[in-house]
């Protein structure tokens, strides 16, 4: 009995000592601080020498073991961090963890990050940079989609003031607030367009004023319910005719503000021979025009039409918004360049008597002129537009008026043929105003050349040519060269880079500032001249790219900062602090040279292009 009494005794003993010995060690662990414990999953103290590999820091290891706290986290301490000994930051502690606010983070080493669901769950992802590698989808064709621009929308830049109701191209707002035509701007429109041809479906069309139709097919003018038939043919209109694509008639209304009806006049037209549709409203302006209403509103937002202006000719389009709101875009026969009141848009469209193709982005056009009398806080862009009529006033003549969801080639061919039309005795197009580039660089004054508009000119006439066969275009190419044979400090846009390699200037300046991302530029202009012209001249046009492609081998390691690159080289040109390139230029640096390395041999691309693309996700080259 006793025996029995002494084991019990005993095993309680046991018991107590095991569970009292589990909870010491069980506490012991949970005042490890989680410090301690990130610092081993990171080997910061380590001389591992996997840890640097490529330079590649903490920040870019593919798995990093998540570190969680028995219980979560507990509440944190304020505590100042102070940054360099120059100033404080409010942060939170934890154990002898220190978390710092991301808003500080992000303005102070210029790193990126938002909160996102991610499987039901928030999470906070973190990018190094905010732009965006386009990878080439196989080798570069010299008349096909130009490098990556069918993902640009150049219309819709804030730097773009509208496009030209008389010429059909931007007119940009860069270094000059009063607007001016850029090349470079206007070949990025006409480029992006072109591309996007290419790789979009193609467009719907609806047709308003057909052209060709069928007999029976009538316009009827409601005021007095004559009929009129039509006998008008276009390249645009035959196709989806042929197609069997004829559009039912439609009715034109003249609304007067007495009940005085007026014919709708068919003519047949001096210069095409074509039978044209004739309006003519009262000069007095007791009518309010010719009104086209749809029989559904449509969404298809690109109007083209051909016009023959004679006197006060404003062609009006109404457009229905959300919430029901009214819009309205006025073409009028003026050469003043914009203006908009409230809810209604005015565009100028020259005061020429010629026959003219008239192409209209009419979101565009709407956007821009709303942003001329809205704040910044009511810069909220119309939604869910549809146009609903349009309206002829003023005497004039009219035909081909469609609709459509895009006219990618029509906009493409404005820039062409404005390229054609404005280029100068010496090749060249010149800017016309003035660039400030460094205090220390004499400023370029207006009139000067820029090799990347010279380049991406000749990438747009190239292609005007190929698709044409109009050798027109093609001479305007070999016209352009002239510009990158003469020295930058005489009117020219060539300099020399340690007095031996060839480099073209995006900005000529003096001293040169050697700018890659407008350089390479127009070594792809040259290029695409080069694979095109089979002329005596074209030799030339051969040596100047071959001339730039030996010098864009040797220079372009100077640009590597080993986080980054450089904008430019005034750091060795001026002996000043370099010109760092913000992340969309690092990756317009990176797109360029992937999309070389399509077509060049040298290794020394595509090599370049990858160690870059390692600093958008933060590595780092190697310190000693």
């Amino acid at each position: 009995m006793r025996m029995r009494v002494n084991l019990r005794a005993l095993l309680a003993v046991l018991i107590v000592f095991v569970t009292a010995t589990t909870l010491t060690y069980w506490i012991r662990c949970g005042d490890i601080p989680s410090a301690d414990v990130k610092g081993n999953l990171y080997n910061i103290e380590s001389n591992d020498d996997n840890y640097l590999e490529d330079g590649v820091g903490p920040l870019a290891l593919e798995e990093v073991p998540r570190v969680r706290t028995r219980g979560g986290l507990k509440n944190l301490d304020d505590i100042d961090c102070l940054i360099n000994e120059k100033y404080t930051v409010p942060c939170k502690q934890e154990d002898g963890e220190v978390y710092v606010p991301f808003s500080f983070l992000h303005e102070y080493f210029e790193v990126y990050g938002k909160v996102v669901k991610h499987d039901g769950e928030e999470r906070f992802e973190w990018q190094h940079s905010y732009s965006k590698v386009y990878y080439p989808r196989g080798k570069y064709d010299p008349h096909g989609v130009f490098m990556w621009f069918e993902n640009y929308n150049v219309g819709v830049r804030d730097r773009v003031l509208c496009i030209s109701g008389t010429e059909g191209v931007p007119v940009s707002t860069q270094w000059n607030s009063q607007g001016h035509l850029y090349p470079i701007q206007i070949a990025q429109f006409g480029l992006s367009h072109f591309s996007k041809n290419l790789t979009e479906k193609n467009p719907s069309v609806k047709l308003l004023d057909a052209g060709r139709m069928s007999p029976s097919a009538q316009w009827t003018l409601s005021t007095n319910n004559i009929k009129f038939p039509l006998n008008r043919v276009t390249d645009e209109v035959i196709k989806l005719l042929d197609a069997g694509e004829t559009p039912p008639p439609v009715q034109w209304t003249l609304s007067t503000n007495n009940n005085v009806k007026f014919p709708l006049n068919r003519v047949t037209d001096e210069v095409t021979n074509g039978k044209v549709l004739e309006f003519k409203s009262r000069k007095n302006g007791s009518d309010t025009g010719f009104t086209l209403t749809l029989k559904e509103d449509s969404t298809h937002m690109t109007l083209t039409f051909d016009l023959r202006m004679m006197a006060n000719v404003t062609v009006s389009v109404t457009i229905v918004g959300g919430k029901r709101t009214i819009y309205k875009l006025h073409y009028v026969m003026t050469d003043a360049l914009m203006s908009a009141h409230v809810n209604e848009v005015f565009l100028g469209i020259g005061t020429g008597k010629d026959w003219m193709k008239i192409t209209r982005d009419l979101n565009v056009d709407l956007q821009k002129g709303l942003t001329l009398i809205r704040s910044s806080k009511k810069k909220a862009k119309p939604r869910d537009l549809r146009v609903r009529s349009i309206t002829l006033r003023g005497w004039g003549y009219i035909d081909n008026i469609t609709l459509c969801t895009s006219a990618h080639m029509a906009h493409f061919f404005a820039v062409a043929d404005w390229f054609v039309r404005h280029q100068d005795e010496d090749g060249g197009w010149p800017i016309m105003v003035s660039r400030h580039l460094s205090p220390i660089m004499a400023d370029l004054a207006p009139g000067w050349y820029s090799a990347m508009g010279q380049g991406q000119a000749i990438s747009v006439l190239t292609r005007a040519f190929k698709v044409t066969g109009n050798v027109t275009y093609l001479h305007t190419a070999v016209n352009a060269v002239k510009p990158f044979r003469v020295r930058s400090e005489n009117h020219g846009v060539m300099t020399t880079f340690a007095g031996k390699y060839i480099w073209y200037e995006e900005y000529p300046t003096v001293p040169s500032s050697y700018v890659l991302n407008g350089f390479i530029y127009s070594l792809m202009g040259l290029y695409d001249l080069k694979m095109t012209c089979t002329q005596k001249d074209c030799k030339e046009v051969a040596k100047l790219y071959e001339d730039g492609m030996i010098s864009l081998k040797k220079i372009l390691p100077l640009f590597d900062t080993g986080s980054g690159s450089t904008y430019d080289l005034r750091h060795f040109s001026l002996g000043i602090a370099p010109n760092l390139a913000r992340w969309d230029y690092h990756t317009t640096h990176i797109n360029q040279l992937l999309l070389l390395s399509t077509f060049e041999s040298d290794p020394i691309f595509k090599s370049v292009a990858d160690r870059w693309i390692g600093y958008m996700k933060g590595k780092r080259a190697a310190h000693n």
